[in-house]
């Protein structure tokens, strides 16, 4: 269950920081306010899963996967740039997440 806090959590940020992109500086109404309501969620659900996930493994999930995704919403979305050093730096990301979890520490 805490393991879909999580997961909760990452897809709260990943909406929070693409409406935040979409809310231009805080000038769109809308958008600002849908960042705020998405970060509270988002900040609450987090804290939920740190009751049974170790706050490191915890955390590095969140931040890794929150930016991986985010970076891809960016290609896809909002046209940022692609180039070999980003596609090698976001799969390392994933790679370590990946390792974290493969290594045992992340389950209590």
């Amino acid at each position: 269950m805490y393991w879909i806090y999580l997961a909760s959590a990452i897809f709260l940020e990943v909406a929070g920081t693409t409406a935040m992109k979409l809310s231009k500086g805080l000038t769109k109404p809308v958008p600002s306010v849908l960042m705020f309501i998405f970060y509270f969620a988002c900040f609450g659900v987090l804290s939920l899963a740190l009751k049974k996930i170790e706050v490191g493994t915890a955390y590095a999930v969140w931040s890794g996967i929150g930016t991986s995704l985010i970076a891809v919403i960016g290609i896809l979305f909002f046209k940022d740039a692609l180039n070999p050093i980003k596609v090698i730096s976001i799969l390392l990301i994933v790679m370590g997440v990946i390792g974290l979890n493969l290594s045992g520490m992340s389950h209590s």
